[in-house]
């Protein structure tokens, strides 16, 4: 586990940084649908974006409890979803290449992504599919020198910058495998705009990072883009999965502290017949509770982290850590909002986008039904429930 004075000094560090850009800044961006190129230039100037790429290719080698502080400290400081997503896809989204990609491929697109110089996306969900990813239709054919791509994509964040699209395909269909996981092959594709069509999906909230449907149309993918062997791509996706759970916890708990901190301050200072609100129990004692949960669930993060980075099996402690962060960071957006009454809902006390922005994680990147149903088939041993 990392030390305390790593953690202060990590926490102090980022926020030099950080402080440049206030809630003012993203509410800005939030509505003018605008991409944070400054501050994601920044936070990789200052080496923050390749910090868990591994030293020998110009990261700095961190695990997943310096990432998970890392997201807590980008969304804590008001920046909240859209703050976290222009970072998160850095921090452990390359795994299946640091893991399974050749030297050549480790070398090619970890250097400049360490240097906060390429951009990626994620090609995974599709409109029909949806989180039963085996059941994906997009469809890679074997043509001499690589492969002839065509299909769609939905739900896929940062499609506008990306360079490269980590894309799991078909290379076979369901049925011919033993396995709903065999035949699905793994691309670090380059976005060619002549044959992906880029739809930006209009939505609730994160609205600086579009979200956007992808539609591919005889995408030429050379043989050296493909990631590991043809067939075992859904095994290579995987690689990162706990890591993302306990990193999207880290982003909830700095969500949950920045909309408890905006609440806190607000009921101090409002005065409703003669007196602060706060010292009323209807708005304290709600607020001392998403205290509580928020301090219980850091501590969990942290456990699953230190798993993780230890080697050890986390996929429980992992996907509690999820579960927990984004119901009770959404709870205490919910009763920041509260609190305010009235202004909660204007955008000038910014909780409104804190709303907005926890409400997601409870949906993505898995929802917690999704979770509770892992939780009571892998680990308390009830039969499968979808």
């Amino acid at each position: 586990m990392i030390s305390a004075q790593d953690e202060r000094e990590i926490r102090a560090s980022l926020r030099q940084v950080l402080s440049k850009y206030p809630d003012e800044y993203w509410m800005q961006h939030d509505m003018d649908h605008e991409f944070p190129w400054d501050f994601y230039h920044a936070m990789a100037q200052a080496g923050w974006i390749g910090i868990c790429i591994p030293e020998k290719y110009g990261g700095g080698g961190a695990g997943v409890q310096e990432a998970a502080l890392l997201l807590e400290e980008v969304t804590g400081n008001g920046g909240a979803l859209n703050a976290g997503t222009t970072v998160q896809v850095a921090l452990f989204g390359l795994e299946p290449v640091v893991k399974y990609g050749t030297e050549e491929q480790r070398e090619r697109f970890l250097r400049p992504a360490a240097q906060g110089n390429l951009q990626v996306s994620f090609g995974i969900t599709e409109p029909d599919a949806g989180t039963d990813t085996t059941s994906i239709t997009t469809f890679a054919e074997k043509v001499p020198g690589g492969y002839r791509v065509n299909g769609r994509k939905v739900f896929i964040s940062r499609a506008e910058q990306a360079e490269r699209l980590l894309l799991i395909t078909r290379t076979a269909p369901r049925s011919a495998g033993p396995k709903p996981t065999d035949g699905m092959t793994l691309f670090l594709a380059e976005m060619d705009r002549d044959h992906i069509r880029v739809q930006p999906i209009p939505k609730l909230g994160r609205n600086a990072i579009s979200t956007n449907m992808l539609f591919i149309d005889d995408l030429f993918i050379p043989d050296e883009d493909r990631i590991g062997d043809e067939g075992r791509g859904f095994k290579y996706l995987l690689a990162g999965l706990n890591a993302e759970r306990i990193i999207v916890a880290g982003g909830c708990l700095g969500m949950g502290r920045a909309a408890l901190n905006r609440a806190v301050e607000y009921a101090k200072q409002r005065h409703v017949f003669g007196r602060p609100i706060g010292m009323n129990q209807g708005v304290q004692f709600p607020l001392a509770d998403s205290l509580a949960k928020l301090d219980a669930v850091e501590l969990l993060i942290r456990k699953a982290a230190w798993l993780y980075d230890n080697g050890m099996p986390c996929a429980k402690e992992a996907n509690e850590a999820k579960l927990l962060a984004s119901t009770w960071a959404f709870e205490a957006a919910d009763r920041a909002m509260q609190v305010h009454g009235g202004y909660g809902y204007t955008s000038e006390y910014h909780v409104e986008r804190y709303w907005r922005e926890a409400r997601v994680q409870r949906i993505a990147p898995i929802s917690n039904e999704l979770v509770l149903a892992y939780l009571g088939e892998k680990v308390l041993g009830l039969p499968r429930s979808y």
